[in-house]
């Protein structure tokens, strides 16, 4: 990794030995006084940052050790953040800071040499006196050997099959068969609900178990609400807990559900949960899981009668068939030599699956040979031996989190800040790796994002995150954790000082010490209010979860990085007046605060910021000092946002969504064939003014971002709202750099031919008003298309996309090409038409798509029995294919 890397485990020390090291060029010469001190200072700093490293990889570390790590890692950031404050107390705060060699020279120059000089030499002198002093109470710089590290760089379909194959889950069939029988036995229409609670200790299954008997119900009430009501989640927060209680008590009252409710911690909890149920309706169903015993005999008391259900860890032949999957993929396929050890590592297991999966991801980056494995089970052994059952399975994980790479330990620690049960999105999270600086580009990678993707499938490799949603070239777009990782990283997380949860009950806050990260989350709290007596000068990340949280000042966040404020209720303009007094700061999100109508025009001083999100809030123009952003690259709008003029200075930016054209000056739609850099562009043609004057001049606008388009050699993504006009041939010619086109809201009677000169397309998606065989050609002929979407509108043309004018049904026939295609989607209109009842039309010809490996398909408006015939026949087909693809269908 390069050397501005802030670590989890050597705080800030790599970016202030960057620093320093900058002091020492030429430029300063001046500096005679202090240049010994820096080089002492860089001296010590650089070999405590060697021996951190190393200590990182120790299990257990000497009390006295870690007590020396934390002091040393508290210490880097203080240095950071005054050598920061000094940069910025010397900038007059009119100009942009072009980093730290053209800051100290604008400093020497506006306070004089000697002014300067006496400043650092003093910072550095009392930096100096604070680090030998941390120095001299350590006395132990040898660590002891730990076994070595293998990495991985793309996901491993083996860690994958753990969780999504959820069929072939080992060992799940027996507890499923009987929580069903408990739910089934001696039901009729006269009986009352029934409930069964399913209690077993962290990791061992009792979500998997419950998720197994119905995979999509919600587990707290929120979403319950959300869901029975059809309101937006962040909309179900209004109103006292009674009244969600009755809400949902109501919305329920005449219904039949099956609710499952994961992980309940105390009996007074349930109390209020059980509340929201009416008790008398027959046929429904919930199922509790839970830790702890008391709460599953609350659970089956009066007024609900249930079953408790204890689980079970794995058996031998179910945890050899885990273990194994994950490593070799079948047992057989185990070298003789380490069967053995093997077979010892899974006996200390003791069937647990989350120990199996932790442990079987650690072996698998760890080198195969008998001594490194043997060490594994030699620090499993000793760890259960002090703490045995579930918290040796903690001490399992630990072993996991201690064959981290350093960097991977700071990406861990990062998803400490998010609530229990969240879904985390992949971009937000690497895109906050990369604003904190625990990851930047390394060798072999051209952007930090792609080495940030790297890092986030060997989380996934090590089973340490799982596995959320896929698009639709089978890539991770989102992840979880499971519970218990959960409590180890923030166990890990508030021991190493990395961040402070506030809102997370049985959690205590340590008031009187800095802060570096900040998680605020709204549980059960009508509001949230941060304690006092919490050092926030030094916060370096602020996270905020859940709409009624009481919101500080921004001029107590200095040293802000990472600002994400995504949903916040109760945001106003007043509450970003100091927004542009954070200097640091590389990351804003906005996204759906409703309350914030403008933003202040010293935003335009974050000179650092690099992504603003802006999507779904009230802000309607954009202050003009925005333009000074020189380092922005992704800026996200809403589509009624008006741009400054001046927007091309902005010469960074790759991403722009989503653009209102019609709300844009002439002059902003010219402006944009001048952002050469641009790769991806989100534009949007609904037409929100309704005026005569103002409708009078879109075509000229249209013919305007088309010839912008047509100057953006970069352009790798396009994506059109609202423009059938534009999609037509006006676009051609057309950037050949695109890879991506997607259109929304803009039906258009063929492919355009414009489209077949796009060589390097590989995601399309159309609508077409009917199709023909010359649409076909057009598509089949892109030689890398991997992703086809077609919304096909019947009701009005049916056509043909064979040779014989007889048949109207769609078919992809074997000379159109598609040699690539992975994913077709098809949806089609059939209220008018009486295409479904043509014989033979479920034939799709999806026998001609050679690499085709899903299958998606949408129909409105037929008979459910033409729509099951069409189901049995296109399943039939993709089971003829060589490579069986997965079929969905959305009726």
């Amino acid at each position: 990794m390069e050397a501005a890397l802030v670590s989890a485990v050597t705080g800030a020390l790599k970016p202030v030995l960057g620093k320093l090291a900058t002091l020492l060029g030429d430029e300063y010469k001046c500096f005679k006084g202090v240049r010994a001190e820096i080089r002492s200072l860089s001296s010590e700093l650089a070999v405590m940052d060697a021996f951190l490293l190393k200590m990182s990889e120790e299990e257990d570390p000497d009390v006295q050790d870690k007590v020396w790590m934390s002091e040393v890692r508290e210490l880097s950031y203080d240095m950071e953040d005054s050598i920061d404050d000094f940069l910025q107390s010397v900038d007059d705060g009119d100009t942009k800071p072009d980093g730290f060699l053209e800051k100290m020279k604008k400093s020497l120059g506006k306070l004089g040499k000697m002014k300067a000089h006496r400043r650092i030499g003093n910072e550095i002198r009392d930096l100096n006196r604070q680090i030998i002093g941390v120095a001299e109470r350590n006395e132990r710089y040898k660590p002891r050997e730990i076994f070595s590290k293998n990495k991985n760089a793309i996901i491993d379909p083996r860690a994958l099959a753990i969780f999504q194959h959820a069929s072939e889950l080992v060992g799940i069939d027996e507890p499923k068969a009987e929580v069903i029988k408990l739910l089934t036995e001696g039901t009729s229409t006269q009986e009352k609900m029934k409930l069964v609670s399913i209690i077993g200790s962290g990791g061992m299954g009792k979500t998997t178990l419950a998720n197994q008997v119905n995979p999509d119900m919600m587990n707290i009430m929120r979403i319950i609400l959300s869901e029975v009501s059809g309101q937006r989640y962040v909309d179900t927060e209004a109103g006292s807990i009674q009244q969600i209680i009755n809400k949902i008590a109501y919305l329920l009252a005449d219904q039949r559900y099956f609710v499952v409710l994961d992980d309940i911690w105390d009996v007074d909890t349930w109390n209020i949960i059980k509340l929201a149920f009416p008790v008398t309706n027959s046929g429904s169903i919930i199922i509790t899981t839970t830790r702890i015993n008391d709460v599953a005999e609350s659970c089956c008391s009066r007024p609900f009668s249930g079953d408790i259900y204890c689980m079970r860890s794995l058996d031998i032949v179910h945890s050899r068939q885990l273990f194994y999957t994950r490593l070799f993929s079948a047992e057989e396929n185990c070298p003789s030599y380490l069967k053995i050890v093997c077979e010892h590592i899974l006996e200390k297991c003791a069937g647990l699956p989350l120990a199996i999966i932790a442990i079987s991801g650690l072996l698998a980056n760890t080198e195969r040979t008998e001594g490194p494995w043997k060490q594994v089970e030699d620090s499993i052994g000793r760890a259960l031996q002090r703490n045995p059952s579930v918290e040796g399975m903690m001490k399992i994980l630990s072993l996991s989190y201690f064959d981290l790479p350093a960097h991977l330990k700071s990406c861990l620690l990062c998803l400490s800040i998010f609530p229990e049960d969240s879904v985390i999105k992949k971009k937000v999270l690497i895109n906050r790796w990369i604003a904190e600086r625990l990851i930047q580009t390394e060798a072999g990678y051209s952007t930090a994002y792609e080495f940030g993707e790297r890092c986030f499938n060997e989380l996934i490799n090590r089973s340490l995150i799982q596995p959320g949603k896929t698009d639709a070239f089978d890539r991770i777009k989102s992840c979880r954790l499971h519970d218990t990782i959960l409590d180890f990283i923030i166990s890990k997380s508030i021991e190493e000082n990395f961040a402070t949860l506030v809102g997370v009950p049985s959690l205590t806050i340590r008031t009187k010490s800095k802060v570096r990260r900040l998680s605020l989350q709204i549980g059960k709290q009508k509001e949230l209010i941060v304690p006092r007596g919490l050092v926030l000068s030094h916060v370096r990340s602020l996270d905020v979860f859940g709409s009624s949280v009481k919101i500080p000042s921004m001029d107590k966040f200095r040293h802000l990085r990472f600002l994400d404020l995504k949903d916040c209720g109760q945001l106003e303009n007043r509450h970003l007046k100091h927004v542009g007094k954070l200097f640091q700061l590389r990351y804003l999100s906005l996204r759906g605060v409703h309350n914030v109508s403008k933003l202040p025009e010293r935003i335009g001083h974050l000179w650092c910021l690099e992504i603003l999100d802006l999507r779904c809030t009230s802000i309607c123009e954009l202050p003009a000092s925005i333009v000074n952003l020189k380092r922005l690259v992704n800026l996200f709008v809403s589509q009624d946002v008006a741009l400054p003029c001046g927007v091309s200075k902005i010469q960074s930016l790759e991403k722009l969504k989503r653009v209102g054209v019609y709300t844009q000056s002439f002059n902003i739609l010219e402006e944009f064939g001048c952002l050469r850099g641009l790769k991806v562009l989100g534009l949007d043609f609904n037409n929100y003014i309704s005026s005569d004057k103002v409708n009078c001049g879109n075509d000229s606008k249209k013919a305007i971002i088309v010839a912008s388009l047509k100057n953006l050699g970069n352009l790798l993504s396009l994506t059109v709202r609202y423009g059938p006009e534009l999609v037509g041939e006006s676009l051609c010619p057309m950037p050949l750099s695109l890879q991506k086109l997607i259109v929304w809201y803009s039906s258009i009677p063929h492919v355009p031919k414009w489209v077949g000169s796009l060589v390097n397309l590989q995601d399309i998606r159309l609508e077409l008003v009917g199709a023909d065989q010359k649409d076909f050609y057009i598509l089949g002929g892109l030689p890398v298309l991997r992703v086809l979407v077609l919304e096909i509108d019947e009701s009005e043309t049916i056509t043909t996309l064979t040779e014989d004018p007889e048949v109207t049904r769609v078919i992809v026939c074997g000379e159109v090409g598609f040699p690539y295609l992975r994913l077709f989607a098809y949806s089609f209109d059939t209220t008018k038409s009486e295409s479904l009842n043509t014989s033979g039309a479920f034939d799709l010809g999806i026998k001609n798509l050679p690499s085709l490996l899903k299958i998606r398909c949408e129909v409105y408006g037929a008979e459910i029995s033409r729509i099951d015939d069409a189901k049995a026949a296109i399943r039939e087909a993709a089971n003829e294919h060589p490579n069986h693809p997965s079929i969905s269908f959305d009726i």
